[in-house]
């Protein structure tokens, strides 16, 4: 069901845990399954510096968050902004059914409230 990439994303996520000398950061909480993700980041002059997450989710979730807290990495905050649910499924890479898509959205959603 998963490719491998993701389970890899899942067992070992980049990013995870605490970001000491966060500037921003975000919490958010998916109702429907328990899934919660914390999003810190590290801004200066508008561009990620550096970022974490952290949170209990299922494996979509996680595995989002690692993709995307890789990918934000030395990007600007007006680039970032722009990012969207087709962003998110194409960093994926997998089809996502309408039930799982609230998991992958939740870091993006996290990152949106923490800029």
């Amino acid at each position: 069901m998963y490719r491998e990439f993701i389970l890899d994303h899942y067992r070992n996520p980049r990013n995870f845990g605490s970001l000491r000398g966060a500037t921003n950061s975000a919490s958010v909480y998916n109702s429907l399954c328990g899934d919660s993700i914390q999003i810190q980041l590290r801004l200066k002059d508008d561009k990620v510096l550096d970022a974490r997450f952290s949170g209990e989710s299922c494996a979509i979730a996680r595995s989002s968050g690692s993709l995307l807290t890789e990918y934000i990495k030395g990007k600007s905050k007006k680039k970032l902004i722009n990012l969207n649910k087709a962003f998110m499924i194409k960093l994926i890479g997998i089809e996502i059914s309408p039930v799982r898509l609230k998991c992958l959205l939740l870091p993006l959603e996290a990152l949106r409230k923490a800029l």
